[in-house]
Parts: structure tokens; sequence; C-alpha cells
């Protein structure tokens, strides 16, 4: 999903979509944490309420699902059916 910058005051902000929220519990006017990936500098990680929370799943494993997804979702699909 990619999303676009937008400057607000004298900051910058992302739109998080409902669906995106929902499915993970965040609320607005929910805490966050926002921190620099320490293995990739253009990489931010979101952490749910201000808590930082130990995971093996990165953003770059997400981003190869991802890609995966697309290029055999369909056959994944197809075999899940039979």
């Amino acid at each position: 999903m990619n999303q676009t910058i937008i400057p607000i005051g004298n900051s910058y902000g992302v739109i998080i979509p409902k669906d995106l929220l929902d499915s993970t519990g965040l609320k607005p006017g929910g805490k966050i944490l926002l921190e620099k990936d320490p293995n990739n500098k253009k990489t931010i990680i979101l952490s749910q309420n201000g808590k930082k929370n130990a995971s093996s799943i990165t953003p770059n494993f997400l981003r190869i699902v991802e890609n995966i997804n697309k290029k055999y979702g369909a056959v994944f699909k197809e075999l899940a059916q039979k």
C-alpha cells in the first residue's frame, strides 16, 4: 500500500486507511512509537501503544511476501481449493 507524505502545519503526516487501523486495533488518539529501522535507513517502524515489540517479521520480509503474493496469489488460491 503506497501513501503520500503530506504537510500538516510544521510537520508531515501519512493517512492510515480505516481498514488497516481496524485490523491492527489502532484507534484515533491512540499512542504509537515511530522509529528508524536500524537495518534499513529508508524504513520507519510504527509500533502499537508506544511499545516496542520484538518481531522477526521485518518490513523487508513483508515486501517479499507481498511480491510473492502478487506473482503467485492466484495459484495459491487455486491450490487451497483443491
